[in-house]
């Protein structure tokens, strides 16, 4: 879940200092002084909120690196390290991506995978994941992310990220121009007034939350597919479900540490917050998985 919420503040920030750069520039103000100019106004859109998304992708790996202070193994130290490494190697090829990275982080029980490319991504899991889990748990936690890798998800998110961002930019000025001209009845020149400034921010705050509902619904789709893809590589969708049943805490074994017990990878949230989560919850991955066995 981090890595999604690191990705999407990163593509924000990115498209916000755009936004600002180009309003400084005089760009708003060209598009509307002598009538809304839409294909020009398209291909704006297309360049603030494409932008955002493809900087915050190709800065993915080194953010994550950055945020969790992950270790990459470049020459295993230890048995663990070589089974890991050993086990993403295999995982890898059966998928039939490139080896990625891999890394370990001090943390909670998680584990991610990022990159902007299939051949050369990043998969990192935690040191609770590790002490926590069954070898063949953590294998299918490994399998679920290598699939993320197999699936091109990043590339996906980036590509609706930056699609719903487009939209978002568009539609707020589109909608503060007919206000500014229309109900306001701004009929200066020199370009547009104070209603138009207004209304546009007002539609971005608005338009961005719906567009977060879209980017939450996808990251909650491809959830199920990188369990599924888990449970194609590892030929069985059994070490996937009891990874996911110990991740939520719902069969914890005895000796499991309190912290672990009520942590899960999921995210998944009840009520209106379940529109904005990342991560569907792990009742219903299950289900999914159990369904399709």
């Amino acid at each position: 879940m981090k890595r999604i919420i690191l990705f999407l503040a990163t593509n924000l920030a990115v498209v916000l200092v755009m936004s600002v750069v180009l309003s400084l520039l005089g760009v708003n103000r060209y598009l509307t002084a002598n009538g809304l100019n839409l294909g020009m106004l398209m291909t704006y859109s297309l360049v603030v909120g494409f932008t955002g998304a493809i900087i915050s992708l190709l800065m993915s790996k080194q953010m994550a690196k950055w945020s969790t202070g992950a270790h990459v193994i470049d020459a295993p130290s230890t048995s663990t390290e070589l089974w890991l490494v050993d086990t993403v190697k295999r995982l890898a090829d059966r998928a039939g991506i490139g080896m990625p990275e891999v890394a370990i982080y001090e943390g909670e029980p998680n584990a991610f995978a990022t990159g902007a490319f299939k051949d050369s991504a990043l998969v990192a899991v935690s040191t609770g994941l590790l002490e926590g889990m069954t070898r063949d748990e953590v294998e299918a936690v490994l399998g679920h992310e290598i699939a993320h890798v197999s699936n091109g998800d990043m590339v996906t998110l980036t590509l609706i990220q930056g699609v719903v961002n487009t939209f978002v930019v568009f539609l707020a000025r589109v909608v503060g121009y007919v206000i500014d001209k229309t109900v306001l009845r701004n009929n200066d020149d020199r370009g547009p007034g104070i209603g138009y400034m207004v209304t546009v921010f007002v539609c971005e705050i608005v338009f961005g939350i719906v567009a977060s509902m879209i980017v939450a619904w996808f990251s909650r789709y491809r959830e199920f597919r990188a369990d599924a893809g888990s449970a194609k590589l590892l030929g069985t969708p059994q070490p996937m479900v009891k990874a996911l049943a110990r991740l939520g805490g719902l069969e914890p074994p005895e000796s499991m540490p309190a912290n672990f017990k009520s942590f899960g990878i999921n995210g998944g949230r009840s009520g209106f917050a379940a529109l904005f989560s990342s991560h569907p919850p792990i009742e219903e991955r299950i289900a999914a998985l159990r369904s399709a066995s």
